[in-house]
């Protein structure tokens, strides 16, 4: 005959491991996020995805260089699942921390963008200049980075700093590009008019405030202030600008690694997409969903041909350079 004290001890037990089994089933319908995105993308985004899987997902928000640093120095025990939009040479750099994944619609991708199957292509960007309109009249706007390097703009051109910013760093690498031999040299000249700030999200802000009447930036985030009826525009550098894509990838011992595919899945679906379009301004990567309405086709911008980091002497050796030719 069972004792009392051995029958409630054994419905204790019982409890113990069906709450044990109520939490690992809580974790596993999560998913942890890193991410670039600034907060208006991720306070649109994050609750469709959450009403279409059923998934709870928690964000982290930083910088694409402290991502991928907040990734690293987690590699032996990793707290996250999935990096979520950060600049693809970023993330190119760092594929040792990434699990290569290729998404249910991979096939809907445009072959452009696919670099490194460590990660995925997510949207694809465009690096503008924002002009505030009320402080530069439009016969005096810069077309090209010859023009924007006239000391008449010293101080007066925002810029985020390489070593926060991915896009900054994406930027630098458009000039150093485009200047062939004579890259640094230029680069050098048009950093003298830069004012720098921590991070790439407070250079449109500076611009449509009046702080600065130019400013180097992702096309999505100037829409956004256009959208918003600021008084800035935007114009494309007609010697040579870049589009680029930002990323998304499973990182390498995921907690949740199957929430973390699902993700990606669902980013990558055409209905993401066009809400990526539609609601963020952003420039899909699928050859099945068009760019918002009111951007230039790529068709007719002058499009750089990025050096890769590795022919420019690594990232770690360009942002010492950064910081040699700048003074930061």
């Amino acid at each position: 005959m069972t004792s009392g004290k051995n029958w409630v001890g054994r419905l204790l037990l019982t409890a113990g491991l069906l709450g044990a089994a109520g939490a690992a089933v809580a974790a596993d319908n999560k998913v942890v996020l890193y991410t670039a995105h600034k907060s208006s993308i991720v306070q649109k985004m994050i609750p469709l995805f959450e009403a279409e899987t059923g998934i709870k997902a928690e964000v982290v928000q930083l910088g694409s260089n402290d991502v991928v640093r907040r990734a690293r120095a987690e590699a032996a025990a990793p707290k996250a699942d999935v990096i979520w939009s950060a600049t693809g040479s970023v993330l190119g750099e760092n594929a040792d921390l990434l699990v290569p994944y290729a998404p249910k619609d991979q096939g809907a991708i445009d072959e452009r963008f696919v670099s490194n199957s460590a990660w995925t292509p997510y949207t694809t960007v465009i690096y503008v200049l924002m002009v505030n309109s009320r402080m530069v009249k439009d016969a005096d706007i810069p077309k090209t980075w010859a023009a924007l390097s006239d000391p008449k703009w010293k101080g007066k051109v925002a810029s985020a700093r390489v070593d926060n910013s991915g896009s900054a760093f994406q930027q630098m690498t458009t000039v150093l590009t485009a200047g062939g031999d004579k890259g640094w040299e230029n680069y050098g000249k048009l950093a003298k008019n830069f004012v720098f700030s921590d991070s790439s999200g407070a250079v449109p802000r500076f611009v449509a405030d009046g702080e600065a009447p130019l400013g180097l930036t992702l096309e999505d985030n100037a829409l956004e202030y256009v959208a918003g009826g600021a008084p800035v525009k935007i114009a494309y550098i007609e010697d040579g600008t870049t589009t680029s894509p930002d990323g998304v990838a499973l990182l390498k011992g995921a907690p949740n690694p199957e929430t973390g595919k699902r993700f990606i899945d669902w980013a990558l679906s055409k209905k993401t997409q066009e809400a990526l379009v539609k609601e963020a301004g952003r420039r899909s990567v699928r050859k099945d969903v068009a760019a918002p309405g009111d951007v230039k086709p790529l068709s007719e911008l002058t499009l750089v041909k990025l050096k890769s980091v590795e022919e420019l002497g690594g990232a770690k050796a360009m942002i010492e350079r950064w910081r040699q030719v700048t003074g930061q």
